[in-house]
């Protein structure tokens, strides 16, 4: 363990936490956390089951006299989002997370963090193989793929889990307890064309880096910049007053993630250079005082190089770029029954245009499961236009909440009982696995909570050291007032 974290409390949270977080886990690449937990459980014999998704179910009896107390669910998934600065050396397929302390804040080197759910899973590993924390018996499941599809929840069987209650563990705001998400489905358009050779002369690149980026959902409402939509604009600009003609398009990176980059190579005239290069950066200066707030690192490079390269065809490039100016991105639509929550949005979160090919994937999310496939079908038929051939996959239902469960009561009279202030219980406008786990189980109680984890999905992500020790307090008080079974 570092230095830095070896001085943190709780200790052997902590120290999961390290572990962890020294296993590369990217969705969908889960094999090795996989191994790892299940060795985790074997080296303490608990039993331990890993089904063919390749989620895994860890049990632990009841610690003495809490026998009689209500099986729980403790859950949190496996998988974390991988992603880096573009000027970070890093391959997230061999190395481990690179952690600093910095007052109050656990943070990465320039790359995600993973706290997002790691702490969840750190969490869970400490109480398994405690020994001094009271707890009634427990089904541990952590599942995998959460960041990008959430197949490993899809995937799960529904006679697996004898609990009556469930408590989730990817809560990102420390004063919250989230009873209900969204739903999300992931539409992609595509096309191809054939590429031509430009008049122009010299070929040019337009870079915009430096914005915040953040989660797709729980940071929509930030008004923070989409890379691929500001890029857009950028270029129908450039495309109309100088004539030049599209080689590559290559921004965002996942569908859960709002995109901080985007990059684009043209053609252009040799005698449009100098014009062409002020025109930029005037935009590059509009923008900086439209998102001076939210993205204050917002920059736009412009390169030139003697290299000719193919460009797409002038109808297709002004089609494409039009229908990806106007379909639509970030919040869609405001919930009118609960105040501040957004009910529907859209991420537009990978665009790439080359060599006669081109994609763009979206993520949409609504908790009115009608309401995002409207805009799903909204979306597709936008991308029609060019020519676009649609497909979705991903789908996956919201999580209705029940205010009036028992365990909803319970926990909030426990968070103001310990903190001298109500817990702001709510909906979240993300995914998390409640929904889907409970289709399959629609009698058990669910809540979601966790500590303070700021700019997941980003390299800025960072968790509080503070709010995890208010976390793991009101998580163990939690776990010694599990009501007795019926």
């Amino acid at each position: 363990m570092t230095d830095q974290l070896s001085q943190l409390q709780p200790a052997q949270l902590w120290r999961h936490f390290e572990a962890l977080n020294a296993v590369p886990r990217a969705s969908k690449k889960e094999a090795r956390v996989i191994e790892f937990i299940r060795n985790f459980a074997e080296d303490l014999r608990l039993p331990c089951s890993v089904d063919d998704a390749g989620n895994v179910l860890v049990k632990k009896p009841a610690t003495a006299g809490m026998e009689h107390r209500e099986t729980i669910v403790l859950q949190s998934h496996l998988d974390m989002v991988h992603q880096k600065n573009a000027d970070t050396a890093f391959d997230f397929s061999t190395q481990g997370i690179s952690m600093f302390v910095e007052g109050d804040w656990v943070k990465a080197t320039g790359t995600t963090l993973g706290a997002d759910n790691g702490i969840g899973v750190a969490s869970i590993m400490t109480v398994l193989e405690s020994t001094d924390i009271p707890h009634p018996a427990i089904e541990a499941l952590f599942t995998i793929d959460e960041e990008t599809g959430m197949t490993g929840a899809l995937s799960f069987k529904g006679d697996l889990l004898s609990a009556g209650i469930l408590l989730n563990l990817d809560t990102e705001e420390d004063n919250e307890l989230t009873i209900g998400c969204a739903g999300g489905i992931d539409v992609t358009a595509s096309g191809t064309y054939t590429a031509i050779v430009s008049e122009n002369e010299l070929k040019c690149t337009i870079a915009l880096k430096g914005l915040t980026g953040g989660h797709s959902g729980v940071d929509i409402h930030k008004g923070r910049a989409n890379a691929n939509k500001l890029l857009t604009r950028i270029l129908l600009h450039v495309a109309k007053e100088f004539s030049a003609d599209l080689i590559a398009f290559d921004g965002g990176s996942l569908r859960n993630a709002i995109p901080r980059e985007a990059v684009a190579e043209l053609m252009i005239r040799v005698s449009d250079e100098e014009n062409l290069r002020a025109s930029v950066k005037s935009l590059e200066m509009v923008l900086k005082s439209e998102y001076g707030f939210t993205d204050p690192q917002l920059n736009v490079a412009f390169e030139t190089s003697a290299d000719k390269e193919m460009v797409m065809p002038k109808a297709h490039q002004a089609a494409l770029l039009r229908v990806l100016h106007t379909c639509p991105n970030g919040i869609h639509r405001m919930s009118p029954d609960i105040d501040g929550l957004v009910q529907s949005s859209n991420n537009i979160a990978r665009v790439m245009i080359k060599n006669g090919e081109w994609s763009v994937q979206c993520l949409t999310r609504s908790s009115v499961d009608s309401e995002k496939m409207d805009l799903a079908a909204a979306i597709g038929s936008a991308f029609e236009l060019a020519n676009g051939t649609i497909s979705v996959g991903g789908v996956y239902p919201g999580w209705t909440p029940r205010p009036e469960a028992p365990i909803v009561q319970l926990m909030s009279d426990l968070y103001k009982e310990l903190f001298n202030e109500p817990a702001h219980v709510n909906a979240v406008h993300a995914g998390l696995e409640c929904g889907i786990l409970g289709t399959h189980y629609p009698d058990m109680q669910m809540i979601s909570f966790g500590p303070n984890i700021y700019g997941a999905h980003s390299p800025d992500e960072k968790v509080q050291i503070s709010s995890v020790q208010k976390f793991w307090k009101f998580f163990l008080q939690t776990l010694k007032r599990i009501p007795e079974k019926k």
